[in-house]
């Protein structure tokens, strides 16, 4: 038998007052309704109040106008469970994942999907929401994406089908809009005080963005996970093609076992004609998936306050995602929370369990329930820049990081000061392994220049970029850039995320026969390696032969230990992107106007580039360095 640890939300030194409609335990529940629910406080958040057990559960389809254009109005299904003391006598706010995989893929580390009863009535969430929130006076809302799971519609990979179908469900919860129960019968969300969060890992978390981005009345915040921003983002990078067709692809992925047949090939066709991927361009059908700065949807309008939480190694939904969006909501002046770890595309619920739940809790009581927490006024940004190794800021980047610019030189160093005026070349390799690219050994199709020894401990926070001058002799091309941070050290490793999953279990909320809140533990997975890849960024090549092109790195905020190096790595292909020159010319590096422009903060003088040693130098040649086991280096 697995060992169960029933784990509750740890105390917080926090005295918050009651908000309005909160009683001590012994007070009684209203005799008419409110839009306050009653809860109860423990170290000023809401504790368990309401019988999970016995707790509402029911399905309604929220009628949509057609999205797929077949002429038919859209059912998105949608699964409810709320507190059956309060029904008829007090509103409560609804915390709410719109996902495409409920059916499909199943959902958190688990792979839980929806269950039904034989009457169709849900019997199984997916995920602890429903087990942690209800008892404390929230409802939850699972609601399957237009065309997965048992809506009507087709998928539209972040397109305009997908984002309607989930605000439409945030409309109805907010008293506009009409649903249908099974029978037909039109069905009110009177129970719904009209305040709604939506939360959610990877696509759920990119459907609360796009939501967001609508401006819809009702949505009070949101918290996307892992969540992409711009889908030209996820699937290129500067006009590098992460792979083709992938719009088409992961939408016949997310429609499988869907309980609605629908023929939807006329939608997946013009995926596959108007995704651009013969040329990597921003075209409007990624303005139309662009939540930002888009056709339709725009961080201007977004009225949630936003909690974003990603992995600074998630190379599925690159930093970029994050770091732009953190951006433009400061820009339009939106209420911003932010969690950096040093994971991959893992939930902060499986890497630091009781500081996630516990902060979540403060936050839906403080956005949804009005309560006084004070969680507003603490810094707005936790930042793991080490593993293990948290700081906070009250911004990000934090406002000492400033760029320094590093120059390039023939001699493979990479130091401040004046810029080299020579080139250097290598051989274009459709192939190459981004292990080969940035091993220390020799290779004649990447260039690699390196710092030297840090003297003190720098700070990367924030997006580098690397400005390059690029001669090459094929009419399209590509580069592949990488920041690299050379040293053995533990780090977060890169297999699985840097999550291990263990086989014991704790439990976070209530369970039933049917719906335990019981979840495998899981922990960092360290490993000691001569050195990490902090940074990537690619860019396509059109054009004149001689190109000039900034590329935008993923965005990091690390700490490189004294005594490591930084490299710059520069190549034509790589695994990250599909090859558009595949041929073996050579590409030439101008290094005048060649520049690796880095924020950083920390004292300039502990940033010693180029102070290489004549013995340095040689090693170099040789492709070792000193105090390092060249044999352990990756081939």
């Amino acid at each position: 038998m697995k060992a169960r640890i029933l784990a509750l939300a740890g105390s917080l030194a926090v005295a918050a007052p009651l908000a309005i409609g909160t009683l001590s335990e012994a007070d009684a529940a209203p005799t008419s309704a409110t839009d306050t629910p009653p809860v109860s406080l423990v170290d000023g958040m809401t504790s368990p109040r309401y019988d999970y057990a016995t707790a509402i559960r029911e399905t309604v389809w929220v009628d949509t106008p057609d999205l797929d254009g077949d002429g038919q109005p859209e059912r998105i299904a949608t699964d409810i469970i709320r507190p059956r003391e309060l029904d008829g006598t007090a509103r409560v706010p609804v915390i709410m994942d719109a996902s495409p995989y409920y059916l499909s893929l199943g959902r958190g580390n688990d792979g839980e999907f929806k269950e039904y009863a034989s009457d169709g009535s849900p019997t199984k969430f997916p995920l602890y929401y429903d087990n942690y929130f209800v008892p404390r006076g929230y409802a939850f809302v699972a609601v399957d994406m237009a065309g997965t799971a048992r809506s009507t519609g087709c998928t539209d990979e972040g397109g305009r089908s997908d984002v309607e179908s989930a605000k439409a469900v945030v409309e109805w919860l907010d008293g506009k809009g009409s649903a249908h129960d099974s029978s037909g019968a039109l069905v009110q969300a009177t129970w719904s005080n009209g305040s709604t969060g939506m939360i959610g890992k990877s696509y759920d978390g990119t459907l609360a963005n796009g939501v967001a981005a609508t401006g819809v009345d009702g949505l009070k915040t949101i918290v996307p996970i892992s969540a992409i921003s711009s889908w030209y983002d996820y699937n290129r990078w500067q006009g590098a093609v992460k792979s083709r067709h992938y719009a088409s692809s992961l939408s016949r992925t997310i429609a499988q076992r869907r309980t609605i047949p629908t023929d939807c090939s006329a939608r997946l066709a013009y995926m596959d004609a108007n995704d651009a991927d013969a040329t990597g361009a921003y075209t409007d059908f990624w303005a139309e998936r662009d939540y930002r700065d888009g056709t339709f949807y725009d961080a201007s309008n977004v009225k949630a306050s936003v909690f974003i939480v990603h992995g600074l190694q998630d190379n599925n939904v690159k930093t970029m995602n994050a770091s732009k969006w953190w951006e433009a909501l400061g820009q339009s002046g939106v209420e911003r929370k932010m969690w950096l770890s040093r994971l991959g595309h893992v939930d902060p619920f499986d890497h630091d369990r009781q500081e996630w739940v516990t902060t979540l809790n403060r936050w839906f009581d403080h956005e949804l329930m009005g309560i006084d927490n004070g969680i507003d006024r603490e810094p707005a940004v936790r930042v793991e820049t080490a593993p293990n190794q948290w700081e906070t800021s009250k911004t990000w980047p934090i406002q000492s990081a400033r760029t320094m610019s590093l120059n390039p030189r023939e001699d493979g160093t990479l130091a401040l000061g004046k810029q080299d005026p020579g080139t250097a070349s290598y051989v274009n390799n459709s192939r190459l392994s981004e292990t080969n690219a940035v091993s220390l050994t020799a290779n004649p199709n990447r260039v690699q220049f390196l710092t030297g020894a840090v003297t003190k401990d720098v700070r990367i926070s924030g997006t580098p970029t690397v400005d390059l001058t690029v001669t090459r002799s094929a009419p399209v091309g590509q580069v592949s850039v990488m920041l690299v941070d050379y040293g053995a050290m533990d780090r977060v490793s890169t297999t699985g995320d840097g999550a291990l999953t263990l086989a014991t279990e704790t439990c976070w909320g209530e369970s039933i026969a049917t719906d335990d809140a019981c979840y495998k533990d899981v922990t960092r997975r360290l490993q000691t390696t001569q050195l990490q890849v902090l940074a990537r960024g690619w860019a396509r090549l059109d054009g004149a032969r001689r190109h000039q092109v900034t590329v935008e790195l993923a965005a990091n905020d690390i700490v490189v230990p004294a005594g490591h190096q930084l490299g710059l790595v520069v190549s034509g292909a790589s695994n990250g992107v599909i090859a558009v020159d595949t041929s073996s010319g050579t590409y030439a590096v101008d290094l005048r106007s060649t520049r690796l422009n880095l924020p950083v903060s920390g004292s300039m003088s502990g940033f010693a580039p180029g102070r290489l040693t004549a013995k340095d130098t040689d090693n170099l040649a040789k492709g070792t360095l000193p105090d390092l086991d060249e044999t352990l280096w990756p081939r």
